[in-house]
């Protein structure tokens, strides 16, 4: 681990505008992954008759991705800058890997988003961006893909640049802060070095740009909150809940409640790497101990919380949704899966209130009779069973879901309010 402050970073745009090759440009570029295994990645590609291939290989490692040519899991792979430790999420541009595009870009502080030169603004660029914009991505980097398909021509750039701008205030995005960037992944213009490629382009570099975000503040002043991910028992402790500490400190000697079990107790012993602990903090991987819990108390999609200040359960809550992909159109009634954090409860959407205008977020409709593909709302939720939430105004990392339905995600959205049980 580097003693830099961490950065998660998801890169998002459209299929086949160079997000593969942009990861393995910039793990190249960082020397994360030495030259050797780019040279065998060549070989490869070019068997395969895909080359040109060889930085995307780095990230489509699976065998099964390679075959088709896209970019199926997230693969998570780390790199260094001056300033900052990162971990790339590398998000699917595939519509049915919107669902990955989801967890992965919930858990990233920042984004670049890759545009190719020579196709501009396409369906899914849309779709990434509105999504990044609903779960609380602050500051996107833009890189104007494939300047070498367009002879580097500031022209086209230049044409781009506006089309994303547009873009971005039509779902609010500040555009003063978002940095645009010429690059070619596959070739290298503007990666880690200026390119003599664009000289009519003086601002940083992609690395620059990434080295300069702002530094994200852990959430550590916030109520402890740690999804359960799973429960196992290990004899000679006993039963010991594992997940992620999503928001404040986790300590030996606290008293934590589990909700919606309902249960609790004192922390005994917390783990991280098969070593104990005296704490836990955010984005910390852990296994802990509580006195007198059992192996039956608790189950995954539990939140761990302050005895005093325990995670919310709600009976109902209000939520802002929008609708990515769905056959025909949703009515007040409609019981799809919410993924929430380790969570997944059937619920109902018991009322749609309002239909918002997904370019300006402006209300476009009280309480519309059904919303569709495309559209964004907010929405009266009822889990079927309890769930634990919270709004994501006070605790965006437990405020932000998946909707799911027929094998496909369908929705994303965030809470606004909980109603409490």
């Amino acid at each position: 681990m580097s003693d830099k402050p961490h950065q998660n970073l998801a890169i998002i745009g459209h299929v086949d505008h160079g997000k593969s090759t942009l990861v393995g440009r910039l793990l190249f570029e960082t020397g994360s992954v030495p030259e050797h295994v780019i040279e065998q990645h060549r070989e490869e590609a070019e068997e395969k008759g895909k080359g040109g291939f060889e930085f995307a290989y780095v990230m489509d490692n699976l065998a099964e991705e390679r075959e088709r040519g896209v970019t199926i899991d997230i693969a998570h792979q780390e790199f260094d800058t001056d300033n900052y430790y990162f971990t790339i999420v590398d998000c699917p541009g595939h519509r049915d890997f919107v669902k990955n595009m989801i967890t992965g870009a919930s858990q990233a502080d920042n984004a670049v988003l890759v545009v190719a030169a020579d196709d501009g603004v396409a369906p899914q660029t849309r779709e990434h961006v509105f999504l990044a914009r609903t779960l609380g991505i602050n500051e996107l980097i833009i890189g104007v893909n494939k300047m070498d398909l367009v002879d580097y021509q500031e022209s086209s750039y230049n044409e781009v640049v506006e089309e994303v701008k547009n873009l971005l205030n039509q779902v609010r995005f500040a555009t003063d802060d978002t940095t645009f960037v010429p690059i070619s992944a596959f070739e290298g213009d503007n990666i880690a070095d200026e390119s003599e490629n664009t000289p009519w382009y003086d601002g940083p570099t992609l690395l620059e740009s990434l080295n300069d975000l702002p530094e994200s503040e852990p959430p550590t002043d916030a109520p402890l909150r740690l999804p359960i991910q799973d429960v196992y028992t290990i004899s000679g402790i006993g039963t010991v809940p594992v997940g992620r500490v999503e928001t404040g400190m986790l300590n030996t000697g606290d008293n934590v409640s589990f909700q919606p079990s309902d249960v609790g107790g004192e922390v005994k012993t917390v783990e991280m790497h098969h070593e104990e602990v005296p704490q836990a903090g955010p984005g910390d991987n852990v296994g802990f101990n509580v006195r007198g819990i059992g192996k039956d108390d608790i189950r995954r999609g539990d939140v761990c919380g302050p005895a005093d200040d325990p995670p919310s359960v709600a009976e109902t809550f209000k939520a802002q949704v929008v609708v990515m992909q769905h056959p025909s159109v949703i009515t007040a009634g409609y019981t799809p899966v919410f993924h929430a954090h380790t969570a997944q409860v059937a619920c109902t959407i018991e009322e749609i209130n309002q239909k918002i205008d997904p370019s300006s977020g402006e209300v476009a409709e009280e309480n519309p009779d059904f919303i569709k593909s495309g559209d964004a709302a907010v929405v009266t939720v009822r889990p079927q069973k309890p769930l634990s939430i919270e709004p994501s105004g006070e605790i965006p990392e437990l405020g932000s879901f998946a909707i799911r339905d027929m094998g496909q995600t369908i929705a994303a959205g965030k809470v606004l309010e909980v109603n409490e049980r």
